[in-house]
C-alpha cells in the first residue's frame, strides 16, 4: 500500500483525504502549506510515540470520541475508535495525516473530492457529511475548546 497517495474515504467524523504526506493534502485543499494538518492514529500506542499527553489530560484523552486534541508540541491527533468503520481502513497504516474532503471552508462537493483523490475507498453506504470533530488544544495545566 502506497500511503503517499491521497485517499478520498468516509472517516469516523466526515468524508476525508487521508494520507502520509501533509503537502499533497494542502495542494489537493487549495490552502498554505503553513497551517498544518492533523494526524489520525489507530492506537494510543501510535500517540504516545509521537507526542507526550500531559499528565492531567491523559484520562481525558483516552475516554474521548470524536475529538482531535491540540498538544503542547503543536503537533494535532486523533485516535480512532475500534468500533468505528474507518478503523478497519487505517488500522493497515498505523498514522496518516486526515483532512476534510472539501476546499477549505466550503461544503462537501462530491466532484471536487473525487478528482482530487487518487484512490476511493467507498463503502455501501457510500460517502456522507456529518459534523467534523471537536478540536482541544492542551496545554500542560489547562485546555481551550477550539471547535
Amino acid at each position: 500500500m502506497n500511503s503517499s497517495l491521497i485517499y478520498l474515504v468516509q472517516t469516523d467524523t466526515t468524508v476525508g483525504f487521508s494520507s502520509s504526506s501533509d503537502e499533497k493534502l494542502s495542494s489537493v485543499k487549495e490552502r498554505p502549506i503553513t497551517k498544518k494538518i492533523l494526524n489520525t492514529v489507530d492506537s494510543f500506542d501510535i500517540l504516545n510515540k509521537n507526542t507526550r499527553v500531559p499528565k492531567n489530560f491523559r484520562k481525558k484523552v483516552r475516554n474521548s470520541k470524536k475529538t482531535t486534541f491540540i498538544y503542547p508540541n503543536g503537533m494535532s491527533f486523533r485516535v480512532v475508535n475500534k468500533d468505528s468503520d474507518f478503523y478497519d481502513f487505517i488500522y493497515k497504516f498505523g498514522i496518516l495525516y486526515s483532512t476534510s474532503a472539501n476546499k477549505t471552508a466550503q461544503k462537501f462537493d462530491k466532484d471536487f473530492a473525487t478528482i482530487g483523490a487518487d484512490i476511493l475507498v467507498e463503502d455501501k453506504k457510500g460517502f456522507y457529511e456529518t459534523t467534523a470533530s471537536r478540536i482541544i488544544k492542551l496545554s500542560k495545566r489547562t485546555f481551550k475548546k477550539i471547535r
